[in-house]
């Protein structure tokens, strides 16, 4: 009976991420994925060894606040990526494991998703305390919060305003908060 669950779960599984794949080629109309060169400038394409920008020097950079963005969305995909990958283990550990290996990945998936509720409800208060952006990462050791520069700079009134959001929605301590200015 248990062979059969696991062999299901599997069958269930590959059913799973195959559809997913199946319906990213017809969503994306079976479309081959374009060149790197078609893409991107020739300019702009990496070589063996170094990127080049365009041969001189000169070159201008175009926004700080794309440039901020950009970091805050590839930390959060980051985060994200790790996250499923790390859920992905668990999950694969809970089908295939003995009693006590689900147990423990069940406690450590109620960690993860505990994890992110805490860093969505402390990017949102700090957002809405009117900072442009903002991410939250929490480990057992304690967070790291990157902020967005406000004009003029973080101020130690900025930094009180984001320790008390943390220490609001979480049990760390002052020692614990790691807040980190992104221009």
């Amino acid at each position: 009976m248990k062979k059969w669950k696991k062999n299901l779960m599997a069958v269930a599984i590959l059913l799973t991420v195959c559809s997913g794949i199946y319906l990213n080629w017809v969503y994306s109309g079976g479309k081959d994925t374009q060149d790197l060169e078609q893409t991107l400038n020739a300019d702009k394409v990496m070589n063996e060894d170094t990127l080049i920008l365009g041969g001189e020097q000169n070159v201008q950079v175009n926004n700080d606040t794309n440039l901020s963005n950009n970091y805050f969305a590839a930390v959060r995909l980051s985060r994200q990526e790790a996250r499923d990958a790390a859920v992905s283990l668990l999950q694969e550990a809970m089908a295939y494991g003995s009693q006590e290996q689900v147990a423990q990945s069940n406690a450590q998936l109620e960690e993860i998703i505990n994890f992110a509720l805490c860093e969505a409800q402390i990017e949102s208060l700090i957002i809405a305390k009117g900072y442009r952006d903002c991410v939250a990462y929490v480990t057992d050791n304690g967070i790291s919060v990157a902020v967005a520069s406000p004009e003029g700079g973080l101020q130690q009134s900025d930094v009180a305003v984001i320790a008390d959001v943390v220490l609001t929605q979480t049990e760390f301590t002052l020692n614990d908060i790691r807040v980190v200015e992104v221009p």
